[in-house]
Parts: C-alpha cells; sequence; structure tokens
C-alpha cells in the first residue's frame, strides 16, 4: 500500500470523508474498468463501483490495515460486479470494448487502427460470452495482474477453484478464437 493509499484509510477510518475522495481517485477508473469486464454493461459498472466505494465508507473499521487495500476492494468490486450479472434478466451486447483497453497506444495509422478495433471486438465479444465467474479471474489475473492466491482470497475461494477456472476460461478462450476448420487464415 503507498503512503497516500494508506493515509487516505487512516483518514477515513477516523471519520474523514476526504479519505474517501482519494481512495475514488486512486482506484475509480480501474475499478469500472474491472466491473465492466464482468458485467459488460457501463452503466452496470458504474453502479458496482458507486456501490463498492459506499461499502468502503461503510465497512472501513472492518479493514485490517496490516493488509494491503486494494485486494480487499476489488474483492468488493468483483463480489458486486458478479451479483450484478447474476441478478441481470437480460444482458444487451457490450458496446464499448475501447473501455478495457488501457494502454495508451502510439498513433497508428487508419488501416492498423482499424484491425486493432476489430480484434478487440472479436476478443472482447469472445470475452463476454464467458460465463461471470471465468470473465471474472481472467480480469483478476490479467487486468489486475494479481497471482493466483491473491486471487484466491480476493474471490474467497480455494486457490484450486482459482486454477482451474482460469484454466477452463484459457481453453474456452483458445476455442472460441481459432479459425474454424476449413477456413484459410488471412495472410497479407
Amino acid at each position: 500500500m503507498n503512503y497516500e493509499e494508506q493515509a487516505a484509510v487512516e483518514q477515513l477510518q477516523r471519520g474523514d470523508i476526504r479519505g474517501l475522495e482519494t481512495l475514488v481517485r486512486l482506484h475509480q477508473v480501474k475499478a469500472i474498468r474491472t466491473a465492466y469486464a464482468i458485467t459488460c454493461e457501463r452503466q452496470a459498472a458504474e453502479d458496482v463501483v458507486s456501490d463498492a466505494f459506499l461499502a468502503v465508507y461503510d465497512h472501513i473499521g472492518q479493514y485490517d490495515r496490516r493488509r494491503p487495500f486494494a485486494p480487499w476492494f476489488y474483492r468488493i468490486v468483483v463480489n458486486g460486479a458478479l451479483k450484478a450479472v447474476r441478478s441481470a434478466r437480460r444482458r444487451a451486447p457490450s458496446d464499448d470494448p475501447e473501455l478495457l483497453d488501457s494502454r495508451a497506444a502510439e498513433e497508428p495509422g487508419p488501416e492498423e487502427e482499424a484491425i486493432r478495433r476489430e480484434l478487440r471486438l472479436l476478443v472482447a465479444g469472445v470475452v463476454e460470452a464467458l460465463p461471470p465467474k471465468l470473465r471474472a479471474v481472467l480480469v483478476l489475473r490479467y487486468y489486475l495482474e494479481m497471482g493466483e492466491a491473491e486471487m484466491a482470497q480476493t474471490l474467497a475461494c480455494p486457490l484450486g477453484t482459482v486454477k482451474w477456472r482460469l484454466h477452463a476460461a484459457r481453453a474456452q478462450l483458445r476455442r472460441n478464437l481459432a479459425p474454424s476448420p476449413g477456413v484459410a487464415p488471412d495472410v497479407r
């Protein structure tokens, strides 16, 4: 936990709302991207993150300052996103896969940008088709860059379950991204 984050947590635990403002500034963008990657809906992701910050405010007394803040917070976000997916009656297809693209790219040419956008849409569609629990492990591993033990702690499940979900998610991605038999790859 960095100094600014630690100071914000201590401030919030003393009842000073400015601590929450700092935590929002430090984590809001990444939290929304995390929730979006699981819910595949922008509004749902924003709602999940708002609820997560409210939960932090309400339950900051239960937080153990000897542990890192981020895994505790992202556990709230991931669980909220999974709950939102379960409670949604129907899900609209994603129309904003660029929300997940957090890397600032150098200025590509128009053709390269079109190829990248098409690839992002393809990958986003395949990831969106995964069950929410498999999407969640991919988000934790590849977006939040958590190790398997940290993922198990965040998801409150055994390490073996995390490993199985990662394996299942990767296998399903490979199957869904593999070219169809008899279709020649596009080589330019």
